[in-house]
């Protein structure tokens, strides 16, 4: 599966991004953490891109219900890839336009994105 959410601890959500995204299983990504905030977390995300290889194309990535509906309560997201990937990854994640901080790390700093998330 491309992309696969997996609850690591209280309020800490990694993301494994594998091939190509399909905006069909990002959208039950969404809907995992939409059920959380719902009940009361406020998720910090580690994104990981690992043998990413980009989003599906012609897909509607337009959909900005979870933006606005929950996208408010995630208070950090961490962003692990390739640099190749680092403009879109980033752009994709809404940097700089949503509350929450978003930074990216590089695949050798893992441990250093998870030092930033728990900060």
């Amino acid at each position: 599966m491309p992309a696969n959410i997996q609850r690591e601890s209280e309020n800490l959500y990694v993301i494994r991004f594998t091939g190509t995204v399909k905006r069909s299983e990002f959208g039950t990504g969404q809907e995992t953490l939409a059920r959380e905030i719902d009940a009361g977390s406020q998720p910090r995300v580690l994104a990981i891109l690992e043998e990413f290889e980009g989003w599906e194309k012609g897909a509607d990535w337009n959909d900005l219900d979870f933006q606005l509906t929950h996208g408010g309560e995630i208070a950090k997201i961490a962003i692990v890839g390739d640099p190749r990937w680092e403009p879109q990854a980033l752009a994709f994640a809404g940097a700089g336009f949503r509350r929450a901080p978003v930074k990216f790390f590089p695949p050798k700093a893992l441990a250093e994105a998870n030092a930033w998330l728990a900060a």
